[in-house]
């Protein structure tokens, strides 16, 4: 959001592409901001299910395995979703070894 702002970009940009894989075909911007909550959340958890299994269990290790993580989305999910294709890769980069790390480390500290 910080860097759509400073863009003067739409910071919803991020939220209205992960609404258009489940409506590919919507514009409004409110059904595609509803249609990116359970998109997230599925990807969101079921990444973080994919990690705990490869054992990512530190902050570093899942920041680089986002990294993996936003190359597979940006180049294979952003091919097939043009919303997806058309976001900035520095912000989304960013965004994916951020939470990867954040679920590094939540995996660390259940370890415990």
């Amino acid at each position: 959001m910080i860097w759509s702002l400073l863009k003067s970009r739409d910071p919803l940009e991020p939220t209205l592409a992960a609404g258009s894989i489940l409506l590919p075909q919507e514009t409004r911007r409110g059904r595609l901001a509803a249609a990116a909550v359970p998109v997230h959340l599925g990807l969101s958890v079921g990444w973080a299910v994919v990690l705990a299994r490869l054992r990512v269990t530190t902050p570093l290790r899942g920041a680089a395995a986002g990294v993996g993580i936003a190359a597979l989305d940006l180049r294979v999910v952003g091919r097939l979703f043009p919303r997806i294709g058309a976001l900035p890769v520095l912000p989304q980069l960013a965004d994916h070894a951020a939470y990867g790390a954040t679920v590094g480390c939540l995996l660390a500290r259940r370890r415990r």
